[in-house]
């Protein structure tokens, strides 16, 4: 922190250094800005490990290692980020979070084991994110690799990603994010949503996703809303999309209600609309490849599919798709979705 501070009001170069060969045993660590330079760079060839829940006291906070207000970040280096999760999967603190960092860079480390989500990104504009490896086991709960919300501008690419929840998430307030060379697996697949929970508005639009991979996961392509929310979804694009034994390839959920016994039906919903999903190819683990659940009362608009071909990964069955109140066209798409108004 003495380094940080000094580094911070510009009193030495801005370039803090996590030295490889070492394993740091690293207590919950907050970075405020704004600081002095326009640009900082931490770099982290070292092993970073958190400490283990049953010595962690009552400093439970919502981040391990957080930046805010930081603008013009660089977070790089072939290190790696332990956050020890295996006694911490059902808290609600995540690895590393940037929260209002404007012109952010994050490359090259390797994440293993979060405490609850990976990587957030939050409130900031401009992010490239790319070559990360991030690692725990699928059946970890909430172990997302990299959540964004309430941010614009965001670049993921050439990332591998294997959780127990969503590979990537793309929450509420979030727009222009641009997903490329994402190889997925095990997890959840790549999520727009949750969206519109205890009622929420959601606005998201303009989510791209091109040249990713699917391998055993629970889901493909998926855009998820709660029941009773509002707002929209749109401008989404799911573009050269490989599957490998992958379940629920293409999957629009309006009735998302994880976990809980008291879900209702409501008449109110997100808007989901301007949707497309493109050149998808591979296998499903699930016959129902295709399942567009749309709100019964809202509907789905304008959900194009275009050059689809899943077939069932066992070979002892046909793929078949699935509708529920979704409005589109469908083309060269196997399986066929007829259901599709």
């Amino acid at each position: 922190m003495r380094a940080w501070n000094d580094i911070c009001a510009g009193k030495s170069d801005p370039n803090l250094v996590i030295p490889g060969g070492k394993t740091f045993l690293l207590w919950p660590v907050q970075f405020y800005g704004p600081c002095k330079p326009s640009k900082i760079y931490v770099e982290v060839y070292g092993r970073i490990v958190a400490p283990r829940i049953d010595n962690y006291g009552s400093n439970h906070l919502d981040c391990w290692i957080g930046f805010w207000r930081v603008n013009g970040l660089t977070v790089k280096g072939n290190g790696q980020i332990d956050g020890q999760g295996a006694g911490w999967w059902e808290a609600y603190t995540s690895a590393m979070g940037f929260y209002g960092c404007n012109n952010l860079l994050l490359q090259g480390l390797n994440f293993i084991n979060s405490q609850r989500n990976h990587i957030s990104v939050a409130g900031s504009n401009a992010a490239t994110i790319s070559h990360l490896t991030i690692t725990a086991p699928d059946e970890s709960p909430n172990t997302d690799g990299i959540d964004i919300s309430h941010s614009t501008n965001v670049r993921v690419s050439d990332s591998t990603i294997g959780t127990g929840d969503d590979c990537i998430a793309f929450g509420d307030q979030t727009s222009q994010v641009f997903v490329k060379g994402v190889a997925c697996g095990p997890g959840h697949g790549i999520s727009v949503g949750s969206l519109g929970m205890n009622g929420g508005s959601a606005q998201v639009e303009e989510i791209h996703v091109d040249s990713c991979s699917f391998k055993g996961t629970q889901n493909g392509a998926r855009i998820k809303t709660w029941q009773g929310g509002s707002g929209y979804a749109r401008k989404i694009t799911f573009n050269n999309i490989k599957l490998d034994n992958a379940r629920n390839p293409i999957i629009i959920d309006q009735f998302y209600c994880p976990h809980r016994t008291d879900c209702q039906s409501m008449k109110s919903a997100v808007q989901i609309s301007d949707v497309s999903f493109t050149g998808f190819s591979g296998t499903s683990a699930t016959d129902n490849a295709i399942k567009l659940s749309c709100s019964e009362t809202v509907g789905c608009t304008n959900i194009s599919l275009d050059h689809i071909s899943i077939k069932s990964a066992s070979g002892n069955g046909n793929t078949y798709s699935s509708c529920i109140n979704a409005h589109g066209t469908a083309r060269k798409t196997f399986p066929h979705v007829r259901c599709l108004k």
